[in-house]
């Protein structure tokens, strides 16, 4: 509880980019954006990840450099949430696709004004051997986020004409409200802190990976990326895929009801899925959750009813839980102490990089839907089972090395 108020902004982060990326954002598409929507949707997010991927570690290095009375990271954090609460409401006014285009790629830049400024909130005021609980605090904020648009934002937009309007309104509120007992908790100074790296670092030093020497770790990363991959695919088009061949006319709020249902379950499988793995190990656990991921995908392929979506979420889910946390876990063996920073900061590259990629599936799913109809989205659902199948090869070839395992 004590980490609660220093980690509370990402709760307002996580109900934002839920209720856009997987309510409003699609509704809106489908409303101006013309008939090609999964291509429209999948190449203007696509856009907006590469933005963030661009943005986040500038804003951090500029934020570890900043003096103020308030300290290093709130004056990048106010800024960044009331930019982000004024491109929310623009967005939802918008009424033709240039207009949404461009507010939502403002969106993604002005988000991120905060995020790289954030992340250093645990390392800057919370102790060494709190940060595991400190970030936990923070992972459930996430999932909880989540669960709260979906139920919020999803009832909210199968209102009348101004549901745009009032679900835009809602997300700032949040957002603004949720930043609050973070700048308290963060205020004043960061404490003891090294100097600042120096300016002049070279892209290979930053991103540089041995294959020899880290191929474990590298084996990792790609397992991370192809799980991810499948999962994100699915979150970016699911609203399509709902009110296309599922509950027309109620997409939203089914839509809601499952990524609910979806979060609590990584929620109920975190936990022991991270006192599991110190017992039986990373690889034995990782094997169960990509076995799971991929069952759950290739089953998708094969149901249209909502209650079904709903059961075969739930076990995607279990997988998700476990799967994240061991594969954080398994991370931290297999890392250099000395260059444990660099060396976790390389794993957004697989997060961000799967979510990215998974944008690029809307023009094939257009495509196969044109000739035959729905069968974009099962092709999506097999590419999905056949990624995490083969991250499921990658971590059955991981060589046993000292740290890649941990027993007690």
């Amino acid at each position: 509880m004590k980490w609660l108020p220093l980690n509370a902004y990402w709760f307002g982060v996580s109900f934002m980019w839920a209720a856009v990326h997987t309510l409003v954002l699609p509704e809106l598409i489908a409303l101006y954006g013309g008939p090609e929507r999964n291509s429209l949707y999948g190449l203007l997010t696509l856009g907006g990840l590469l933005l963030a991927l661009l943005a986040t570690p500038v804003t951090g290095y500029l934020s570890d450099r900043t003096h103020s009375p308030w300290g290093r990271r709130p004056p990048w954090m106010v800024l960044g949430a009331l930019a982000s609460a004024t491109c929310l409401l623009v967005l939802v006014h918008a009424r033709s696709w240039p207009a949404l285009a461009g507010a939502y790629l403002l969106l993604q830049l002005s988000s991120n004004l905060a995020h790289g400024p954030g992340q250093g909130l645990i390392p800057d005021k919370v102790p060494p051997h709190q940060r595991g609980i400190a970030s936990g605090v923070k992972a459930m904020l996430d999932m909880l986020g989540i669960v709260a648009a979906a139920l919020v934002v999803s009832r909210v937009l199968e209102g009348g004409a101004a549901r745009h309007l009032a679900a835009g309104a809602i997300t700032a509120g949040v957002l603004l409200l949720s930043l609050m007992p973070t700048l308290a908790a963060a205020r004043g100074g960061a404490g003891a802190l090294a100097a600042p790296a120096p300016a002049r670092r070279t892209l290979r030093a930053i991103y540089g990976l041995n294959p020899v020497r880290d191929r474990d770790y590298v084996r990792l990363l790609a397992s991370r990326f192809l799980v991810l991959l499948g999962v994100y695919a699915v979150q970016a088009f699911a609203y399509y895929y709902i009110s296309d061949a599922v509950a027309p006319g109620r997409a939203a709020s089914t839509v809601g009801n499952l990524m609910a249902i979806i979060a609590l379950s990584v929620l109920v499988a975190a936990g022991p899925a991270g006192y599991l793995s110190e017992r039986w190990g990373r690889r034995a656990l990782s094997l169960v959750a990509c076995t799971a991921v991929a069952l759950g995908m290739g089953a998708l392929a094969l149901v249209r009813t909502a209650a079904g979506i709903g059961l075969i979420g739930a076990v995607i889910g279990l997988g998700m839980g476990i799967f994240t946390t061991v594969n954080w876990a398994w991370a931290t063996d297999l890392v250099p102490p000395q260059e444990a920073g660099r060396y976790l900061g390389l794993s957004n590259l697989a997060t961000a990089g799967s979510a990215a990629t998974a944008r690029l599936l809307g023009p094939l799913i257009d495509r196969v839907n044109a000739s035959h109809p729905l069968q974009g989205y099962s092709l999506m659902f097999i590419l999905a089972a056949c990624a995490a199948l083969m991250a499921l090869i990658l971590t059955l070839r991981g060589e046993r090395r000292p740290g890649a395992e941990v027993s007690r």
